[in-house]
């Protein structure tokens, strides 16, 4: 491969010939707390404990204030802006400490104590989100120990004002970040909201009246089984005149199905039945994840292919001139449909739901117009939702892009580097 003037081949990849390939283990020691027994912890003390089951989340449990100020007068303790590391769960997780009082578990979670002369901690916390961790063969690990850490290399500009340019401009995307993700949480929530008043009848709808009735799923519509078929004898690595769509369960994703990852399914295995319409509820009916049974989204994509749905999966299909698909769509994301579903699975091994359990739900209508209206209300919300989710992914994907620019010297942002 040939190189561009002023870049050179590296262990960490093609960067520029003044930037280093430097380890971990040549710019910083690497620190952790004091190991904490579970018998000094509580449930409601004074210091937040952070065990790697709850590192980056909120914490379950707590230490006395008195045993925090002698452990954090005796031992090691990370500085406001040191980068926390997870070294085992999900490796890798990162968090920036803030300085508050809290305290973190020994081995599990460690920190580097960087060398301010040759790096900052905003840049090692961006070169952090690339690292893929590996042992020195390469092989997968379960646990980054501290060998691990020392010898894995990043590319290292050579002064703190480049590092700091980077790291400025990936931080500013971060932020951006951040703040769609509180957007769509706050979203979210709103829609729950309304999902509980408007689905149960504690508001109406401007305009509406009348008797809300309760009744089972199968006066609105029935609930179909999935495709049967033999494995790999059944099933084209691609799209033929001989083949269907198949989705399962990876194909509900936030109460969305999508088209990733389809697999191609013998058109003889396939009822005209189990070709998915519009509008019809894709349900996740077993699942080695009890949480996950009982998932569903609405079908509408209209690509021009037929699909279909495996045999772990349902479809309900609503009777649209006895109830509206949409409004009935509502119910499935309730949480009154939720605890219905944990109910049906409670006491069993074995996590699957039938198409007669799903029929069998009761849920309260209000008339037909009241739903259509309900249905097109929720889903205004929805399509809100879309967009800002729309958006942060193409924001995630600015990130990703930047950092390969970035963090590889392909483009410089102080003045004097080379033009990528």
């Amino acid at each position: 491969m040939e190189l561009k003037p002023g870049y050179k081949m590296t262990e960490v990849g093609v960067i520029p010939e003044d930037w280093k390939d430097a380890p971990l283990g040549g710019l910083a020691e690497i620190r952790m707390c004091k190991r904490i027994f579970s018998e000094q912890t509580n449930s409601s003390g004074d210091i937040p404990f952070f065990k790697i089951g709850t590192f980056g989340r909120a914490p379950d449990a707590f230490i006395s204030g008195d045993l925090y100020r002698e452990y954090k007068r005796k031992y090691s303790f990370p500085k406001k802006g040191d980068v926390l590391l997870s070294a085992a769960g999900t490796l890798g997780r990162t968090v920036v400490y803030d300085g508050g009082d809290a305290y973190f578990q020994d081995s599990n979670i460690v920190w580097l104590d960087i060398d301010h002369e040759k790096i900052t901690n905003e840049y090692l916390y961006q070169c952090y989100q690339t690292i893929r961790w590996a042992s020195p063969e390469g092989s997968t690990i379960s646990r980054l120990y501290n060998g691990i850490i020392r010898k894995t290399k990043i590319p290292l500009p050579p002064t703190e004002t480049e590092q700091t340019a980077i790291a400025t401009a990936l931080s500013d995307v971060d932020e951006l970040l951040a703040t769609l993700d509180q957007v769509i949480a706050k979203k979210r929530d709103l829609k729950q909201a309304a999902m509980q008043q408007l689905l149960t009848g504690k508001i109406r709808l401007p305009g509406f009246g009348g008797e809300w009735e309760a009744k089972k799923l199968e006066h609105a519509g029935c609930c179909l089984r999935g495709v049967s078929y033999r494995g790999d004898d059944d099933l084209s690595p691609h799209d033929t005149a001989f083949t269907k769509r198949l989705l399962r369960s990876n194909n509900v994703q936030n109460a969305f199905v999508v088209t990733d990852d389809v697999q191609f399914v013998n058109n003889k295995r396939v009822s005209q039945d189990q070709v998915l319409q519009k509008n019809d509820i894709l349900i996740c009916m077993a699942n080695g994840s009890k949480a996950l049974v009982g998932k569903a989204g609405l079908f509408s994509i209209d690509d021009g292919f037929d699909y279909t749905f495996g045999a772990f999966m349902g479809c309900f299909r609503t009777d649209a001139s006895i109830a509206d698909p949409v409004f009935v769509f509502s119910l499935f994301q309730t949480g009154r449909y939720r605890d219905y579903i944990n109910n049906l699975l409670a006491g069993s091994s074995i996590n699957n739901l039938s198409p007669s359990s799903i029929d069998s739900l009761e849920f309260s209508f209000p008339p037909y117009a009241e739903q259509v209206a309900i249905g097109r209300a929720l889903a205004e919300m929805d399509a809100e939702l879309s967009v800002l989710e729309y958006r942060r992914d193409k924001t995630h994907n600015l990130k990703q892009a930047m950092m390969q620019e970035l963090l590889t010297g392909k483009t410089r942002l102080v003045e004097g580097g080379y033009d990528g």
